[in-house]
């Protein structure tokens, strides 16, 4: 079992990225621990007489060096809109890192074609993994969805570590439609897919992923209040019996779930 920690994080910048979202940069004093891509953390909302459970958090970035973590934030209830107005150092309460993350390929894999696949603020988990993917001598190709140009978050940073291709709802960036419907998937040429976004949006990926006969996981965003396996709020049916997303998630191959695909 990974340890686990818990500690005070230091805001070092609150970042405005629409009406709706904004990074969160915090350090840390100390040396991190190991955290991987697709594990997440649960944040302690301050400030708050009726917001008792922390909130579950994706790992957005983690640059070791400078001890700085990445969270991505959208404003969705009172937790994370008490989160997207934090004041620059403030400390946050974390603990972490939690979950089990994304399957890191082998260096016989190294030449594979990998794409990573988000929709809205569900893209969150993939910038580090791209960057950590980068850092293995592997570069991915990223496939971002959104509803309008204004939800696509962070593409800059994307961009850093693979080619970025985009579908707008709207049509007002990239293609028109959803990801599932962009051009670059009826090329194929990709030998793993991961994904994280909305369910139907994960759902169709694994559905063309299992059809191509694609290794795929998923990072799934069950309610998750604990964060460690004791409440059973985060449940999912696996071919194995039910499964602690919490825990043994929130990444998941699409062959461990019994989604109708």
């Amino acid at each position: 079992m990974v340890k686990k920690y818990i500690a005070d994080w230091k805001v070092k910048e609150n970042k405005v990225l629409n009406n709706d979202h904004c990074l969160l940069k915090l350090c840390l004093d100390e040396p991190l621990p190991e955290i991987l891509p697709g594990q997440f953390v649960q944040v302690k909302i301050n400030h708050s007489e009726h917001t008792f459970l922390r909130r579950p958090i994706s790992v957005h970035f983690v640059n070791q060096k400078v001890r700085e973590l990445w969270l991505l934030i959208q404003s969705v209830g009172e937790g994370t809109r008490l989160l997207t107005i934090v004041n620059k150092g403030e400390a946050l309460n974390l603990i972490y890192p939690l979950g089990k993350g994304f399957t890191i390929p082998s260096e016989n894999n190294k030449s594979n074609k990998y794409l990573l696949v988000g929709g809205g603020v569900g893209a969150a988990p993939l910038l580090y993994l791209g960057a950590f993917l980068k850092e293995k001598g592997i570069t991915p190709a990223f496939l971002l969805g959104a509803r309008t140009e204004n939800n696509l978050l962070q593409l800059s940073e994307f961009q850093k570590y693979g080619e970025v291709y985009i579908t707008t709802e709207d049509g007002s960036a990239g293609e028109k439609g959803w990801v599932i419907h962009h051009s670059i998937l009826q090329k194929g040429a990709v030998d793993f897919i991961y994904s994280c976004g909305p369910k139907p949006m994960m759902m169709a990926m694994a559905r063309y992923a299992r059809q191509r006969s694609i290794p795929c996981e998923v990072s799934l965003e069950n309610t998750m209040a604990c964060g460690i396996g004791a409440c059973l709020c985060c449940i999912e049916k696996t071919t194995e019996g039910p499964a602690c997303v919490c825990t043994e998630g929130p990444v998941f191959n699409i062959n461990q779930l019994t989604w109708p695909i």
